[in-house]
């Protein structure tokens, strides 16, 4: 089992940012429903259930090209971390019961960290269109 820490949490989520490219987008959301399933259905990640949901919003928004104020840095981010939920191949595997959903816990709270006043004014430019 690889060692989980900061380190390696944000070495891991850099390497999915950075081989994130614009078409990726759209693989995101087309796989929203299965990624969000292992958000509510998995111990550690159900926490995050709200924020997957705010972070696919950011990405439609995005996508559909309604909300352009955030660098594109963020977007890969975003589903950076969002595709490494969905990755069978991470640093600790999801079907090791328990713990098999830490590190995609790690990366969410990292990026959402990492993130966090783009999700700010995301949400305040969401609220003012509603």
């Amino acid at each position: 089992m690889s060692k989980i820490d900061d380190e390696t949490i944000k070495k891991e989520h850099q390497k999915r940012q950075e081989n994130f490219e614009e078409e990726n987008v759209n693989d995101v959301l087309e796989d929203e429903e299965e990624i969000k399933s292992k958000f509510e259905s998995k111990g550690k990640l159900q926490r995050y259930v709200d924020d997957a949901q705010l972070l696919f919003n950011l990405l439609r928004d995005y996508a559909n090209g309604n909300y352009r104020e955030v660098p594109f840095n963020v977007v890969a981010a975003i589903g950076g971390a969002l595709l490494y939920v969905l990755s069978p191949i991470d640093l600790i595997p999801d079907f090791i019961p328990i713990v098999g959903y830490l590190d995609d816990a790690a990366v969410i709270a990292f990026c959402l960290n990492l993130i966090e006043k783009d999700l700010i004014s995301y949400q305040v430019w969401k609220g003012d269109r509603a």
